[in-house]
């Protein structure tokens, strides 16, 4: 019976994840969704800025602690081991749904190209880039990384072990390809509000700080100096030009 609670539970995990992720690019873009980033009755713009921070900043914490490898040796005391991932996509996705429920919208114009060419090209970028974040999740292993896999295991009584670290397709070009496609995605709009860019400079240096001071981090400890000669020649988000130099 806990098996299959665990399965039921790390389901509900997934689904609730799937909605936060759609919602995102319906959000993030001003797509269908009731609530986007620039709908909405907003306040005075000081206090729409702190509270859209505020927001941003629980999911940060949540996301960035929960992660640690300290935290999860505390936390597995407390809940299962088999559901710690679960969890953690769980909690992660209401922060996520939290900030759209409660975003603070900033109308003022940076930039307006909608009807243009160049819009249209930014609105074929941002989808790019959400495809870039789908398709990456499936380039390591999709359901291992959002839990369906561990609780799966463990229903089956099998123990349960971490794919392989593997440099195949976009991991070939970039580290992180997962998170350089939420920045296009942030970033690639046809209009540019002040809401909009202040959730794209928040969200970007999170990514940044996030994935240089911790999760690298995480990842030499776990692989080695097979990540360390990874690191050294692959980019973080982006690929590497290299210059070839003649000698004279």
């Amino acid at each position: 019976m806990d098996r299959i609670f665990a399965l039921i539970y790390g389901i509900f995990a997934y689904l609730v994840f799937l909605v936060s992720f759609l919602y995102s690019i319906g959000f993030v873009g001003n797509i269908i969704v009731p609530k986007s980033i620039d709908s909405g009755i907003g306040s005075f713009p000081i206090t729409s800025a702190i509270t859209n921070i505020f927001l941003l900043s629980i999911f940060a914490l949540q996301h960035t602690v929960m992660a640690r490898p300290s935290f999860k040796r505390v936390w597995t005391k407390v809940i299962p081991k088999t559901v710690e991932r679960t969890t953690y996509v769980l909690l992660s996705s209401l922060a996520l749904l939290l900030i759209y429920a409660y975003w603070q919208p900033m109308r003022g114009v940076i930039w307006n190209l909608s009807g243009t060419t160049t819009g249209a090209a930014l609105q074929v970028v941002f989808w790019i880039g959400w495809g870039i974040v789908l398709t990456s999740t499936f380039m390591i292993d999709h359901f291992d990384l959002f839990g369906l896999r561990q609780v799966y295991v463990n229903l089956k009584g099998r123990e349960f072990a971490h794919p392989r670290f593997r440099k195949h397709l976009f991991y070939k070009l970039v580290r992180h390809p997962i998170m350089s496609g939420f920045i296009i995605g942030f970033w690639a709009t046809p209009q540019m509000t002040t809401g909009h860019l202040l959730f794209s400079i928040i969200t970007t240096a999170y990514i940044y700080i996030a994935v240089k001071h911790f999760e690298e981090k995480d990842l030499v400890n776990e692989i080695g100096e097979e990540y360390v000669r990874y690191q050294e020649q692959v980019g973080t988000f982006f690929p590497r030009i290299r210059k070839n130099y003649r000698k004279h």
